[in-house]
């Protein structure tokens, strides 16, 4: 299996970057791991809201395969523990799921194609982060479910 993350807009903090590409390193090791970044809308403060989630949404789906496994990361979706998120990526392993795609949409969240368009959505938190550290917390957590997986010493219970 395969995960790709996509994103709306770029990381500018260095410090957000380089722990990112620190999990994204440690990551290759258990499974194959993609981020993809989708730019910033040019004039997006001249586009309602609607209209700015609409052009995102589209840019995201242009993105996603028929045959992938679509996850946002939602406010509304479902939260689980470390351990649980683990068991959860492994039976979709086990599934035999060619690509999960994990999504983190832009700062207004996703359009109504793309919600239609996901198979599941995850919530990290009931709190409130921003986009660039959530990319960080996702890739960990991610991370964290490998060792979980695997068996090793990272999570302690």
């Amino acid at each position: 299996m395969k995960i790709l993350l996509l994103t709306i807009g770029n990381t500018d903090k260095n410090y957000i970057k380089e722990g990112i590409d620190d999990y994204v390193r440690r990551l290759s090791f258990y499974i194959p791991f993609e981020t993809r970044v989708i730019p910033d809308l040019k004039n997006r403060s001249t586009l309602s809201l609607e209209l700015q989630k609409e052009k995102e949404g589209q840019l995201i789906l242009n993105l996603v395969q028929t045959a992938d496994y679509v996850i946002l990361l939602d406010e509304r979706g479902t939260e689980f523990t470390s351990a649980g998120f683990s068991k959860w990526i492994e039976k979709r392993m086990i599934a035999g799921i060619r690509q999960i795609v994990f999504v983190i949409g832009g700062p207004y969240g996703f359009s109504k194609l793309v919600y239609q368009r996901a198979d599941f959505k995850i919530s990290l938190s009931q709190l409130t982060y921003s986009h660039q550290m959530v990319r960080l917390i996702f890739v960990e957590q991610v991370y964290r479910a490998m060792t979980i997986i695997k068996n090793e010493p990272y999570h302690h219970e």
